[in-house]
């Protein structure tokens, strides 16, 4: 123990002296964190549930994989299929149509449909 410093014992009981509960989650499999644009996927994380004057805070600790949301199971952006449509004068089916056969490439969708 350095001087001035606490080791992790003595921190516990301070921690329970001030109404602080700490425990961790056993067997955790995976934490999943969305947001509008993003996805973090921790698979098998440490999480540690703090618990203080009635309001619980969860720490994960891990190394995320991060993805983009808005994949092929939600399907393209209205804005985008609805900016297609105008640059091309197709219908959203034709538009949708495309963007699944261009992978959501939005450029290579309106060349496609300029073209026929």
């Amino acid at each position: 123990m350095m001087p001035g410093r606490m080791n992790s014992r003595q921190l516990a009981q301070m921690m329970k002296r001030f109404g602080i509960n700490v425990k961790n989650i056993d067997n955790v499999e995976k934490v999943i964190i969305q947001t509008d644009t993003k996805e973090y996927v921790f698979d098998a994380a440490e999480v540690t549930v703090m618990e203080a004057q009635g309001q619980k805070t969860f720490q994960i600790i891990g190394e995320p994989t991060v993805k983009t949301r808005g994949g092929e199971s939600e399907g393209p952006l209205k804005e985008d299929i609805k900016l297609i449509m105008e640059q091309t004068g197709k219908s959203e089916a034709e538009v949708r149509k495309a963007l699944k056969e261009t992978n959501g490439d939005l450029a290579e969708a309106i060349l496609k449909l300029s073209q026929t």
